[in-house]
């Protein structure tokens, strides 16, 4: 049976590779591109982020920090993400960051990569349930009447938690199954949301309003930090 030629050679060098970095040529195929795509376009969750903080920015900055804020934070996350998919395809390894920093680095980098990968994943799955939590607990206020105090929204912030670890519990399928509902739905959502900014109101703001207003509730007034804190949101 003929086969591609050079497909051996390939192979052969792939597994040389794999082997001269320390591990057995294994690859495990659980989910599929689209689900790989779609854990991390539910992890940047843009309804997430506009949901939960854009209340944040626009009281303490205003569309000048939200407009600004968005594009050239954009920018350089796009450059660290380039930078990473670079490494990524040069070590193409389980670990991630820890492993890469031990490479390029020192065993010492790559300890403290790790640790702090770990704590950032912590903290991150704590600010977003927690932030579904602040939207929900107000949500279900106008809607039902719930009760929108600290202790109740505390209460719900636990019960996202339990719920968030449970649903990892099921094992990958589940989970890349959500994703992928996750990413359709963001997608839809997103889309949805600029179609009636565009067409149900009878006026929209002018250009200057949207890259040039400020507004400071912040707090913090006169003085050049009381004009800057924007860019610090």
């Amino acid at each position: 049976m003929s086969t591609e030629p050079g497909a051996g050679h390939r192979s052969t060098d792939d597994e040389r590779l794999l082997h001269k970095l320390g591990y057995a040529q294994e690859l495990f195929r659980g989910m599929g591109s689209f689900q790989n795509f779609a854990i991390s376009f539910t992890i940047i969750s843009i309804l997430a982020g506009c949901l939960t903080s854009y209340f944040i920015a626009f009281n303490n900055g205003g569309p000048i920090a939200i407009t600004w804020g968005w594009l050239i934070v954009g920018g350089f996350c796009t450059v660290v993400a380039m930078a990473m998919g670079e490494i990524a395809s040069t070590y193409p390894t389980a670990g991630g960051l820890y492993y890469w920093a031990s490479k390029l680095g020192s065993p010492a980098w790559g300890w403290f990569t790790g640790w702090f990968n770990l704590i950032g994943q912590i903290a991150v799955t704590a600010a977003i349930c927690y932030g579904a939590a602040i939207f929900g607990t107000s949500l279900l206020n106008l809607l039902v009447d719930y009760p929108n105090s600290v202790g109740w929204t505390f209460v719900s912030f636990s019960v996202i938690m339990l719920f968030s670890a449970l649903v990892n519990t099921f094992g990958v399928n589940v989970t890349a199954l959500l994703n992928t509902i996750s990413a359709w739905w963001h997608m839809a959502g997103v889309l949805l949301i600029v179609a009636v900014l565009i067409i149900v109101p009878d006026d929209h703001q002018s250009v200057g309003f949207v890259f040039g207003e400020t507004i400071n509730n912040s707090g913090f007034s006169g003085g050049n930090f009381g004009d800057l804190t924007f860019w610090f949101v």
